[in-house]
């Protein structure tokens, strides 16, 4: 099996309209990406997936979307105004910019190799900043959020009252968040505008550590359910010089990207920093009632989240493969699990005539109700299996003569490539039944 790279990524992203470079007629914005027609498909299937695991099947879960814009005085609270800044320095030969952590100041420069060439340090925002009003003045400054889950931290009040929760629970959000990144690298991993998905669990103190255990374990089930190969995850924990100072623990869930291991999701022990934080800037309680002890207390918070941006290239990284079938041909297929495929059937009739076009269109109208459909009648049917394989499509149907005399189809299934006879009455059940039964098979 051939090895999947980034390049092979990249090229596939852009030939059958996952991502492309954002405004590449102009030459392209470094960091910034389009999602084209599959791609968007795509990521929005990552992010109803993951809402649904957490606010549907978590009762105790409700949502939010909160505001990419906010009160200067909530980034002051949570530490990005005055620490939100990355060290740089500037090669002085060919202007290159790397983060002072990444490099060696004593080395030559990595990418002209000159020597003794870097600038002093000095820091540099992460935050995008703009204004808001007539006047451009210091009182008209705002940030574009860097994170999505200061916004949940301060409604938390507004959905204990309005909601009538009780802790423990959570809130979900998924949004965009951007992010001055210099080091903008390895495609759309990382990004200067990206999207969140992230859950604030609320609870008392003292079981904080039992529902950090607990929510580990929930997100890595998660991927699992996804169809990711769990040997292509591990767990990393933060150590002393990577966690936060506010933070009781923390764990990364890492995938092994064509790039190496990477984070692709936090799990995070906050205690009750950010509440309290807000109460003190604010001026506002940000305490808690519990009516089962009435006792009164600031909540503490384990936090996940979870990159949506980033699950699509790892899904994409975790499905790319190119397969040597027995009469030597090599096909590139996406073996996404059917829930986050794009197209989940593709309906294909033999060829354009004697009314087999026409019934072939009609089943596909019947099924795009329930699943994601595609009509091709462009080409040999081989051709058109090849094209649905390279985007993922788990179900092909073929209509043909046989189709009009006894309504019966083929369905063929992406991994296994096998083809069965089936009627078309029988077409939707199948595909819930193989849906709800699938499971990757590691190779």
């Amino acid at each position: 099996m051939a090895e999947v790279t980034l390049d092979k990524i990249v090229s596939l992203s852009k030939r059958r309209g996952f991502v492309f470079q954002s405004s590449e007629i102009y030459g392209g914005l470094n960091g910034a990406y389009d999602y084209g027609p599959l791609g968007v498909q795509l990521k929005n299937n990552i992010r109803d997936m993951w809402w649904k695991e957490m606010t549907q099947i978590h009762e105790d879960i409700v949502g939010l979307d909160a505001s990419i814009l906010m009160h200067p005085r909530v980034w002051e609270a949570s530490g990005h105004v005055a620490n939100f800044s990355d060290p740089m320095v500037d090669c002085k030969q060919c202007k290159s910019r790397f983060r002072t952590d990444q490099i060696d100041l004593s080395a030559a420069c990595p990418v002209c190799g000159t020597k003794d060439s870097f600038t002093e340090p000095r820091n540099f925002n992460l935050m995008f900043s703009t204004h808001i009003g007539a006047a451009s003045d210091a009182g008209s400054l705002i940030y574009l959020r860097p994170e999505t889950a200061q916004g949940i931290y301060t409604e938390f009040k507004n959905i204990v009252s309005s909601s009538r929760v009780k802790i423990p629970f959570g809130i979900a959000q998924v949004g965009k968040a951007f992010r001055n990144e210099i080091t903008t690298r390895h495609f759309i991993f990382r990004s200067v505008e990206f999207e969140q998905m992230e859950m604030q669990w609320f609870c008392a103190p003292g079981t904080d550590d039992e529902w950090f255990e607990y929510w580990k374990a929930r997100r890595f089930e998660f991927y699992e359910k996804m169809g990711i190969r769990k040997s292509h995850l591990r767990w990393h924990q933060h150590g002393k010089d990577e966690l936060a100072f506010y933070a009781k623990d923390a764990y990364d869930i890492q995938y092994l990207f064509p790039m190496g291991w990477q984070e692709l999701e936090g799990v995070h022990n906050r205690t009750d920093y950010d509440l309290s934080q807000h109460q003190e800037f604010s001026g506002k309680d940000q305490t808690y009632l519990d009516p089962a002890t009435n006792e009164r207390y600031i909540p503490y918070v384990v936090e996940t989240s979870a990159g949506l941006t980033r699950n699509v290239l790892m899904a994409l990284s975790d499905a790319y493969e190119e397969e040597t079938l027995e009469d030597g041909e090599t096909r590139t297929v996406l073996r996404f699990h059917p829930d986050i495929a794009p197209v989940t059937v593709a309906v294909l009739p033999l060829v354009k005539k004697d009314g087999i076009a026409e019934a072939a269109k009609e089943l596909e109208l019947s099924l795009r109700e329930e699943f994601t459909t595609f009509f091709d009648l462009s080409g040999a049917i081989g051709r058109r299996y090849r094209r649905m394989d390279e985007i993922g499509t788990p179900y092909c149907i073929t209509v043909d003569y046989q189709s009009l005399e006894d309504r019966t189809v083929t369905l063929r299934h992406r991994d296994s490539m096998e083809q069965v006879r089936i009627g078309m009455d029988e077409i939707a059940s199948a595909i819930r039944e193989a849906n709800k039964n699938y499971k990757r098979v590691e190779k």
